[in-house]
């Protein structure tokens, strides 16, 4: 039986796609996309802790993210993970894990920071919130 190797993410790109072109006319771009998550610790208060990924978009995917992607927007990625290595200038082994994506959607630019209203850190976050089931009467 063969594995399975999928990613799915929803999140906000942390700069400008970097885009290159290559022979042929082939693109290919470069993601910082980040993921959020808020929880709530024993004493109530409100914490998010932020994720950075590392997404790379070939041929047409790369072209839809170069011209229509921006710092800030909101977008859903599908794809796989992929492990590179290489040596740097002086000689060190590097190594890094990004996601090769397969699949983007565009799920909105990015809000102007005049239009936000004020941040309420005590507020319960936007959902889904998981189920308490020991409440559920069975």
């Amino acid at each position: 039986m063969s594995g399975l190797n999928k990613v799915m993410l929803i999140g906000r790109l942390g700069r400008d796609p970097e885009t290159r072109w290559f022979e042929g006319g082939r693109a290919m771009s470069k993601l910082s996309l980040a993921t959020s998550e808020r929880y709530q610790d024993n004493e109530g208060t409100w914490h998010e802790r932020t994720e950075w990924h590392a997404v790379v978009l070939w041929r047409e995917l790369a072209e839809i993210a170069d011209e229509h992607l921006r710092k800030g927007d909101r977008v859903f990625i599908e794809g796989r993970l992929k492990t590179r290595s290489w040596q740097d200038a002086e000689g060190i082994q590097r190594r890094t894990t990004e996601v090769v994506g397969e699949r983007l959607d565009m799920l909105g630019a990015a809000e102007s920071t005049s239009e936000q209203a004020p941040s309420n850190r005590d507020a319960v976050p936007p959902g889904p919130h998981p189920i308490d089931a020991s409440k559920i009467p069975l």
